[in-house]
This record gives C-alpha cells, sequence and structure tokens, in this order.
C-alpha cells in the first residue's frame, strides 16, 4: 500500500516567499534537493548521499515536505521522497522580482547558481 504525504502548497506574497527562501538556505536541505533533482529516491540513498546522522536527515526531510517542496510516500517498511510537482517553480517566483512581473534576464537568466556543502 502506498500512501503520499506532503505539505499543501504554501500561501503567496512576500511572507510565504522568505519562508521557502528559508527552507532551501540551508546546506543540507539543499543537498537533499539536489539528491531528489535526480528523481525520487528513499531515506537509505539520500543518506548515502547526505552524509548526517538519520535524526538530522529526518528533521531537514520534514522542513522540506512541510514548506511542501517535497512528497513521501511509504511503501512498507520504506519511505520514498521525491521533489513536490510545483517545487522549481515556486523556488523561482519565490525570488525577489519575480512576483512583480521582473523578467528572467533581470533576474540572471542562464546563470547557475552553486552552492558549497561544507
Amino acid at each position: 500500500m502506498t500512501e503520499a504525504r506532503g505539505a499543501p502548497a504554501a500561501g503567496s506574497g512576500p511572507g510565504a516567499a522568505v519562508a521557502l527562501l528559508q527552507a532551501v538556505s540551508d546546506p543540507v536541505r539543499w543537498s537533499v534537493l539536489d539528491v531528489l533533482a535526480g528523481g525520487p529516491a528513499c531515506v537509505c540513498t539520500i543518506q548515502e548521499q547526505v552524509p548526517v546522522a538519520a535524526n538530522l536527515l529526518s528533521y531537514h526531510l520534514r522542513a522540506l515536505r512541510e514548506a511542501g517542496l517535497v512528497t513521501a510516500s511509504r511503501r512498507g517498511r520504506w519511505v520514498d521522497y521525491r521533489l513536490a510537482d510545483d517545487a522549481a517553480e515556486r523556488m523561482r517566483r519565490a525570488l525577489p522580482g519575480a512576483v512583480a512581473g521582473t523578467d528572467a534576464a533581470h533576474l540572471g537568466a542562464g546563470r547557475r547558481l552553486e552552492v558549497s556543502v561544507p
């Protein structure tokens, strides 16, 4: 039996945008999102690629679920995570200027954001 879980999409406005950006600003969460950008993964696979304590990984996965950026589905004793369908679009819209209709060129289209994880 499969059970999908995830937070409802967050509201709109500056407060929601700031909350979303705060959720992805943590290097561990960014690494989890990077892993899930490659496709759905179980916790054990994420743990292999994001080497943090299991309880800390659980905490960060919960924060990403609550932000509505990832969803979880249970397969027996396993839990699989995947990016929410609208995660990339919501992160893009959260950037300053995106809500006000600023064009992508002004936001640095074509540049890749890189984050280093200690």
